[in-house]
């Protein structure tokens, strides 16, 4: 059963719309998709990118889909597939912010209009070469902190620094999970002593650094692929990652995709700009999985966040 968000006896609500990052891929992820009026976008995608997305989104085990560049491109398209039905199903809603988690950036900026489809889809096909190919030249290693705030964390990160290991903040997700980046030597060692302060960890299943100064190998490609690429003036602000601040389209978006590459995810600092500055008053988490909408619910406790539903059952 379809739950409508437009409530004709009550105040609309002020949505911002969030699209999730690499990690929340899965096979079989295309199937909801494959027989709606969105599903010609994937065509788009996969000429632009270089990259057989139906397969990837059909046919592809998890194994395949854990590579960085395949799970970024099939995320992205994913997100946008379900972008394209909130739109269809969901025409009275009003949107008037957006926001994306690392990769989800990209997909945010496709739909405030400031990339079109084909060249957000040519963006993320090279952002994740790039990234796969600087994983490769230096592997790392990406774990979860939970159960400490921001500052608990940044210190125990930061006891490392000091001793010279390979050690950063990557994202700030929440106001009790904070993910670290860095070398696999210091993630292990990190695990030992965020136990005795009584903080949980969780290592988590990739081989790259992300929004750490390993993927500054990738910066090159990407800036180059930034600069061949028409950033529009889009119709809705975009929270962007580095600074959590709200930004239009323009070329500006070169320099922070740029930046996005080795800097942390500011996430609950931009999801708090969202809410107390472009006072959106609901979050809609559009895309693969649903950690976003929760996310949301612990940063902002009053704010209500949900999962846009797909448009028909999984298959089993």
């Amino acid at each position: 059963m379809t739950t409508h968000l437009h409530d004709p006896s009550a105040t609309t609500p002020r949505h911002a719309v969030l699209f999730p990052g690499q990690g929340v891929q899965r096979a079989g992820t295309g199937e909801p998709w494959r027989t709606t009026e969105s599903w010609e976008l994937v065509e788009t995608v996969s000429r632009s990118s270089g990259f057989d997305v139906a397969e990837l989104l059909l046919d592809a085990d998890q194994e395949t889909l854990s590579r960085t560049d395949h799970a970024q491109i099939s995320v992205f398209t994913a997100s946008l597939l379900a972008w394209s039905e909130f739109r269809a199903r969901e025409s009275d809603a009003r949107v008037v912010a957006v926001a994306g988690h690392s990769l989800g950036e990209y997909t945010a900026l496709v739909a405030a209009g400031v990339l079109s489809v084909a060249d957000g889809a040519w963006l993320v096909g090279e952002r994740g070469r790039a990234m796969a190919e600087a994983a490769r030249q230096r592997p790392g290693a990406m774990a979860a902190v939970m159960g400490g705030d921001i500052d608990e964390v940044t210190g125990l990160v930061d006891s490392f620094r000091e001793e010279g290991a390979d050690l950063w903040v990557a994202n700030h997700n929440s106001p009790q999970q904070t993910v670290i980046a860095g070398s696999r030597t210091a993630i292990d060692a990190a695990a030992e002593r965020a136990a005795v302060v009584g903080l949980r960890y969780s290592v988590l299943p990739v081989s790259a650094a992300c929004h750490s100064p390993y993927m500054e190998p990738a910066g090159a490609p990407l800036r180059r692929a930034l600069k061949l690429t028409h950033f529009q003036a889009g119709v809705l602000p975009v929270v962007a990652n580095v600074d959590a601040r709200a930004h239009y389209g323009g070329s500006q978006w070169q320099e922070l995709s740029t930046r996005q590459l080795v800097s942390r995810v500011r996430w609950v600092e931009s999801l708090t700009t969202l809410h107390e500055e472009l006072d959106c008053t609901a979050f809609l988490d559009i895309g693969p999985g649903g950690t976003l909408a929760g996310l949301a619910r612990r940063a902002l406790p009053g704010v209500p966040a949900q999962k846009f539903s797909l448009p028909v059952a999984v298959a089993a």
